[in-house]
């Protein structure tokens, strides 16, 4: 935990979010509503495929090709998915499935709560306007709370911040 001295080194934090799978959206959110609870001033920007984080309907897929670190508890021990695996029908959402049950069983709290945590602690939360044209999303796509802005206005803030994180 930072002490008073510490905090006065660090008060403010930038994420750019570029990942929406349900595996990629929990480091931005833990990260940016941790620092909020430490009283840091946080900004996020969503950009590309971070973007549909902030929709109000969130349909987060799983993506376990291409992550050989990743090993899910099974019997008693750890096992990884053979990259081969991945790519068969269906086993994107049976290993999502998997993972949010484990989630729910250990407690952790689920990306729209932590959302929901971040839009109650003021995190500063962007969506890139030329991602949303790009993908024709429209405001009413996304939650409430939100600023539509481009690069400009992250770097505008970004150069500011102590710490400065791409997710």
């Amino acid at each position: 935990m930072l002490d008073g001295d510490q905090l006065d080194n660090a008060k403010s934090m930038s994420i750019i979010v570029t990942k929406g799978s349900l595996d990629w959206a929990y480091p931005p959110f833990i990260l940016a509503t941790t620092a909020a609870a430490m009283d840091l001033n946080v900004t996020m920007f969503f950009t590309f495929y971070g973007l549909p984080l902030l929709k109000k309907k969130l349909n987060m897929k799983f993506t376990p090709l291409g992550n050989p670190a990743m090993e899910m508890p099974m019997m008693g021990g750890h096992m990884a998915m053979p990259n081969l695996l991945s790519v068969m029908p269906g086993v994107g959402g049976m290993a999502g499935k998997m993972m949010k049950n484990l989630m729910a069983k250990k407690g952790v709290a689920s990306i729209e709560d932590l959302r929901e945590a971040a839009v109650e602690s003021d995190v500063r939360m962007i969506a890139c306007q030329m991602t949303l044209d790009l993908f024709e999303y429209s405001l009413d796509d996304m939650i409430d709370g939100i600023e539509l802005g481009g690069a400009a206005t992250y770097i505008e803030g970004a150069v500011k911040s102590d710490i400065n994180l791409f997710i």
